[in-house]
This record gives structure tokens, sequence and C-alpha cells, in this order.
């Protein structure tokens, strides 16, 4: 971008400018600005993407890696190989590294750590107490692998073995454990602090995808009334209140009569399609997209007169932001916390609910403002025409959705993988969800896993499985990592023998009569 400045400011009566660029290829610039944030300043050891990156000391905390923004990291990388902006085996091998530092990395039941360390994975504290698994951050980092298994699991033999360290990933977190055996969610658990955070995941906020994923979990699931009373609050959860005339549709924590900051309408719906999405509770499009709504008819109303705001300058969200002196701080924006900060992303990252507000805050960075507020890594995370400020710095969780989300307004290519997945489209039908746009598919009847007993597990070669008489007849069949059967037999008895030693190492899934319930089993 500044090489391109310099480069206009010589070329003499062309008169170009940034306004004979069409939406497509602002849209464009702007998806690959974001991308130098995860791919040219990635973390060079372990490919995760670092909390922050401030333009002025661009080694400043390089070695905290956020768990969340890489997942945001990981999208990006996709979205790149989809775009043509890298090749696909320079991305494969990009998430193969960083897939293997994360399998290797600090994990608390299950769950990485808000903060690691990039070149040991060792946990960063992220406070006092908090020093162990963040199942929100968690969750973030899980919906991009179940994107990156989707989009991988049909390709050359190096993409199949990542999709399937990325599905080892998603499964072994014990979403259930984090439930203290209670209906609801808790935030953090740590060895050294146990449960002392004491956060409960309750709606509404940015964890929906926390819940959904905590449903559908292949291995750990939690029960369905942890949603209902947990997150859903019993139904407290639902609002009659409007804002600007505009229906807020849910209750939204810390905000009463308003709503939250904007990126609570990005990073669950990152992988989950709002669009025609419905439940009990909610129309989930009207949620995310009056959301934004509000928050853009905040600038126009402008209740604080801070000037600058407009209908094309817009958008609040947490990032960082500016103390009274001037300096950088941090602060979560929202129409009752308006401190005459614009937060780029907030705006940006809708484009797909408010396409025009959305693009002509866009054409408000790069062309009306004539890129005063877009550094080497695109736009800043913050800035503030009514103070004339901006903070030259950026954060992985702002910059990462950027992309993404203007993916799913170009092709809707994260939606369709994440819809894609089969454990996501069944626990969204056990919690009540329809959707307009993608199949929602009904769990099979599952055959009871302590009905199938086998051993020795793991095994070399011959592996010896033990069913009730009611499963004489039945045929099994055994699965890869990526639901492909590569071995079938009958069960002849109560006792049947599997030779399993053409069968590659790895973890592998038996089931009878292609019921959904799989036991696991592992071929040394």
């Amino acid at each position: 971008m500044i090489k391109r400045i310099v480069l206009l400011s010589f070329i003499l009566g062309a008169n170009l400018s940034f306004a004979q660029k069409t939406d497509a290829q602002l849209i464009d610039e702007l998806q690959m600005d974001a991308l130098k944030y995860f791919w040219d300043f990635t973390h060079p050891v372990s490919k995760l993407s670092r909390e922050r990156i401030h333009q002025e000391d661009l080694s400043f905390d390089q070695n905290t890696i956020a768990t969340g923004g890489s997942g945001f990291g990981f999208l990006n990388i996709i979205l790149a190989i989809e775009n043509g902006y890298i090749s696909q085996s320079q991305g494969v091998t990009h998430l193969h590294t960083a897939l293997d530092f994360l399998a290797s990395a600090d994990r608390f039941h299950g769950a990485w750590p808000h903060w690691l360390e990039g070149n040991t994975g060792v946990v960063i504290p992220f406070s006092e107490f908090d020093d162990g698994g963040d199942l929100v951050e968690t969750a973030l980092l899980s919906q991009s692998l179940i994107c990156i298994r989707e989009y991988f699991k049909n390709g050359n033999t190096q993409e199949q073995l990542l999709a399937q360290k990325a599905d080892g990933l998603w499964r072994g977190v014990e979403w259930n454990w984090y439930t203290k055996g209670e209906n609801v969610l808790y935030w953090h658990w740590s060895p050294n602090h146990n449960w002392q955070m004491n956060l409960q995941i309750r709606g509404y906020n940015e964890a929906l995808i926390t819940y959904l994923l905590a449903v559908s979990s292949p291995e750990h699931p939690i029960d369905t009334q942890v949603y209902h009373q947990g997150w859903a609050r019993g139904g407290d959860i639902v609002s009659s209140s409007s804002q600007y005339d505009i229906p807020l549709v849910f209750n939204h924590n810390g905000a009463q009569g308003t709503v939250g900051p904007l990126f609570w309408a990005h990073y669950s719906y990152l992988g989950l399609d709002p669009r025609g999405l419905q439940d009990t509770y909610a129309n989930y499009w009207d949620l995310v997209k009056n959301h934004t709504e509000i928050i853009h008819q905040h600038a126009v109303q402008n209740p604080n007169q801070f000037g600058g705001y407009s209908a094309s300058c817009w958008g609040l969200t947490a990032s960082y932001s500016r103390n009274t002196d001037g300096s950088t701080g941090y602060a979560a924006h929202q129409p009752n916390n308006d401190l005459g900060i614009i937060s780029p992303t907030a705006a940006l990252s809708s484009m797909v609910y408010t396409p025009q507000k959305s693009l002509d805050f866009l054409r408000y960075l790069y062309e009306d403002t004539q890129g005063a507020y877009i550094g080497l890594l695109g736009p800043y995370d913050a800035i503030s025409p009514h103070y004339l400020w901006k903070t030259e710095r950026y954060l992985a969780i702002d910059q990462g959705t950027i992309g993404p989300m203007l993916e799913n307004y170009k092709s809707q290519l994260f939606w369709n993988l994440f819809m894609n997945a089969p454990e996501i489209r069944e626990g969204l039908h056990s919690l009540g969800y329809t959707s307009t746009e993608h199949t929602l598919s009904e769990p099979s009847q599952n055959t009871p896993e302590d009905q199938i007993q086998v051993f020795p597990n793991p095994a070399a070669s011959v592996l010896k499985m033990y069913t009730p008489t009611t499963m004489v007849g039945a045929t099994y069949s055994i699965y890869d990592n990526l639901a492909r059967v590569v071995l079938t037999g009958a069960i002849q008895s109560e006792s049947t023998f599997i030779d399993i030693s053409g069968l590659p190492s790895g973890v592998y899934y038996i089931c009878v009569n292609n019921q959904a319930s799989k036991h696991k089993i592992i071929k040394m």
C-alpha cells in the first residue's frame, strides 16, 4: 500500500485515483492487505497468529500467540488459496506446521489457553488466574479446524493428512468437562487455580459458537439442556426491546436496551451461516443484521455529537482505543460506551449484512481519506476523525475477521464448509434449528457403544470384536478420520476377528449397520 501511494505520486498527468477501482477490486485489495497479518507476519516458528502487531515496533510482543486469532488466521490462509494470493502447496505446508505446533502445545482437558508462547507452546497467563483452558478461544479455533477439514478432506495425500490432523484436534476438546456437571458452560479452568475465574458463558455475546460446537462434539458433547438453560437462560435471552426502531432480538450482555460491540455478529458467524437460520429463540439473520443496522444508525444519529461520524464513517466494536491523554488503550465500544472511536473491522466485517453501508465505509478508508487510515497491514485497528487520531496498531482478532467475512459475502465459502460438516448439521438439528440454506440432518439412532467391545486396542494386526447376539448377521464398517470406509465385513458370531494389518497406522472408527455411533480403534 505504501509503495503504491508513492508510485502513484510520481505518475504525473495520468489522473489515476483509488476511485477508479470497482467494488470487487477494492474488496480484493482489502483481503490482500488483511492477509499480510497472517502470512507475511505470521510467527516464524509456530506459523500461528501473533496477538498484536505494532507498526512502529514490529518486534513488540512478537512471541505472544492468540488462540482465537490463530483460528481466524487459518481462514485467511484458506481464502488466500481460494483466491490465488498464495499457492495451495504453500498454504498446506503452512497449516501443517501450525497444526503440528497446536498438537504439542499446552492444553487443559482439550482446551487451549487464550495465549501461547510462539516458540514453545507453553501457556502465557492472560490474567492472574487465567493460566489454563479458555473454552471460547478454543471454540473460535475449532470452528476453523472444521473448515480446514472440510476444505482439504478430498485433496491429495498431504491435504488429506492435514484434514485428519484438524479433525483430531477438534475431537480432543472436552466440552462436557467444562460444565462442572451443571447446565451451563464455564469459560475457564486452570490446573493452578481450578475454577477460580468462575465465569459462566451465557448469552447473548460472541460465544454462541461455543455451545454449538459443544453440542456437536463427536466425543465430548454436552446435553442440549446446557444450551437451553445456560446459553439461552431458559428463554430469558430473548428481548422485546428496540433501538432506533430496530428490534434487538436478544438481550445483549452489559447493554441494557441496546447492543454490544459488533464483533458479536462476526466471531460465531465466520462458519455458522445465519441466513434463514432459526430456532426457538430467534431468527439469526434478523439478529445479526439488526445488530449491524443499529450500530450504523447510531453513527448517523450521533447522539454524542462526535465529529466525523456519518453514514459512511461508522462502526463500534472492541478494539484499541484512545485514552484521554491521546495514548492508546483498549475498550469495548458500543452505543452505551461510545468514546468517539471508530473500529474499521466493525463495518468491514459486516459487509455480508449491510453491503452498501460497508462498501461506503471501505471507500471512505481507501478513497475519501486518501489512505490516511491505511497502514502496512491494511486499515488500522482504531481511528477517530473527531480527535484527529489513529493508532498504527493491529490486533489478530480484529484484522482476522475481515477477510473471511468478505469471502462469505463473495462466495459463502466458510458458511458452506462449516454447515456441510455432518456433526454440525446434526448438532443444530438436535437443538431445534432450521435453515432455509442448508439441510440440517437428524441424528441417527445410535448403537450403544458399550454393546461393542474391541480387544486389543491399540492393535497391530488383528482385532477381536465382541457384540451381542442381536448383532449377529449385521455388517460392520471401519472408517478413517475423513469418514471414508476402509474395511467392511460381516458379524458371524458374538466374537469376530478383524484383520487390520493392511491399514496404515492411525485412528479409525468401527460401526455396525452404518449407524452413527462409532467405536474408536487405534492401528499401531
